[in-house]
């Protein structure tokens, strides 16, 4: 069962899932901390070309099925015009009200 977005814990993780499903990229960098990292199936990846090319320039959409760890770790069916749909992970590591890392990958 899908956990609408505005119930979802965390207000930053929250803002995140807004953003993307939103396809609002100003939105989305604005959550992130100066140096943010992430990695994709546990690689790392570069930031800004990651999220250009399987988020924003794809239609990336997250619908939440479950979330722990306060809100900050989330299974998801995260779909896009590459991939399709496929059921993923999701964990971020928020400092100071903003995203300095996240991690995703196929769950």
């Amino acid at each position: 069962m899908t956990i609408q977005t505005t119930r979802l814990s965390d207000p930053v993780v929250r803002a995140f899932v807004t953003a993307v499903n939103n396809h609002d990229r100003e939105g989305f960098m604005a959550l992130l901390a100066p140096g943010a990292t992430m990695a994709d199936d546990g690689s790392e990846r570069d930031l800004d070309e990651w999220i250009d090319r399987e988020i924003f320039s794809a239609n990336g959409h997250l619908e939440v099925d479950n979330e722990s760890g306060g809100g900050r770790r989330l299974l998801a069916r995260y779909r896009n015009d590459t991939w399709g749909e496929m059921r993923t992970r999701w964990s971020f590591t928020v400092d100071d009200g903003r995203i300095s890392r996240f991690e995703t990958g196929q769950a």
